[in-house]
């Protein structure tokens, strides 16, 4: 497998063409007064937003964090890998494949490299069809075909034993390489598991209960953006590869949805951060690829068989949903390792990087 060095080097005619673009913005006018976030993402936060992006944001600086950290791309079954590879000073220290979901990037991990590669040697790729793995050349990259080539780099990189860990779609992707190929994963780390609700059960108690009314009101009012995906993906990407507005909104509002805030997203996140995730899908055009694993995924939805490696669950309280934890196991029998924190969302990495990085050390230590 040929590897090639990767720097991120986005040309300045580029990020002027999308301050350009943010400065023509045609504005909607039809913002109604006292509905707050329950029609979609307000214009008096969204506008104050994009004008920062256009004028006070450093695309330069966070292009220079990126670049702080080797990065290579390769290629795999004909479809380019970029990824991250920060090895510890640690000789003895475990390989830990990290894996990113919708709508992140290889960006949300920027607050834990540092303290995991104390103990770790990461491997942190974008999905193909995210970020500077850039579009796919083909379809059918589900979970199954990524879970394949992020195995596969894994063994071209030479570490036959490893860990993997992710969040959303990272969740999915980590656990079906630890079924795919037990014998090379000692551990699956996760910081998102969905359970659901089951019929002619009635013994679940007042909690669980409570989790399970998160993933109604998921299924019910915050999910519209995946029945899009996965139906029309194409059809979306012509907004949003447009308009950075309109990429903007589309991921601004998951940040609000899904994180622990008090009214807006930057209580959670920093802005800057969030900012470079979705110039990440702007620069890339990927909004259209990345949107397609939805409908690549969806024939396969719910149908996988659980992973028999040793599995970890970290439970942040304002995650797009939170597991019962009687029902994940379940699910996954392999479960070893639960732990339920008091504050935190979906954006774990970005939102509570000291409580994730601590999870994470207890459950591989463990093993």
């Amino acid at each position: 497998m040929e590897i090639t060095p990767f720097r991120i080097e986005i040309p300045q005619a580029e990020v002027d063409d999308l301050r350009a673009r943010l400065s023509r913005t045609r504005w909607p006018e039809d913002d109604l007064p006292g509905v707050g976030w329950s029609y979609g993402i307000p214009l008096d936060y969204l506008r104050p937003l994009a004008e920062y992006w256009a004028d006070g944001f450093d695309w330069r600086a966070q292009e220079a964090r990126l670049n702080s950290y080797p990065q290579f791309t390769t290629e795999i079954s004909h479809q380019r890998v970029h990824f991250l590879h920060v090895r510890s000073q640690n000789p003895d220290a475990t390989p830990l494949l990290m894996v990113h979901g919708w709508p992140g990037s290889v960006v949300e991990f920027l607050d834990v490299i540092e303290p995991l590669s104390q103990d770790f040697h990461l491997v942190i790729p974008s999905i193909p069809g995210f970020g500077f793995s850039g579009p796919v050349s083909r379809p059918g990259w589900n979970v199954l075909r990524v879970s394949w080539a992020f195995a596969k780099l894994m063994e071209g990189l030479g570490y036959d034993r490893y860990g993997t860990q992710g969040g959303d779609w990272g969740s999915g992707i980590a656990q079906e390489i630890g079924r795919v190929f037990p014998e090379h994963v000692i551990g699956v780390h996760v910081n998102m598991l969905q359970t659901f609700r089951p019929s002619g059960v009635n013994d679940l108690g007042p909690e669980e209960m409570r989790a399970l009314e998160s993933l109604d009101l998921y299924q019910k009012e915050l999910s519209g953006y995946m029945h899009l995906q996965r139906s029309r993906p194409r059809t979306l990407s012509y907004a949003l590869t447009d308009s950075p507005v309109g990429q903007l909104a589309w991921i601004a509002e998951r940040f609000h949805d899904w994180t622990d805030n008090e009214g807006v997203p930057e209580d959670a996140v920093d802005r800057d951060q969030m900012l470079a995730n979705v110039s990440v899908y702007w620069f890339t055009g990927t909004a259209g690829s990345s949107a397609a694993l939805y409908k690549e995924q969806a024939a396969a939805w719910g149908k996988q068989q659980p992973s028999t490696v040793p599995t970890g669950v970290a439970v942040f309280p304002h995650d797009l949903s939170v597991p019962v934890r009687s029902l994940a196991e379940k699910m996954i029998p392999s479960i070893v390792h639960w732990t339920e924190f008091d504050r935190g969302g979906h954006f774990a990495a970005m939102e509570e990087p000291d409580l994730l990085v601590q999870d994470i050390r207890k459950f591989f230590g463990s093993l």
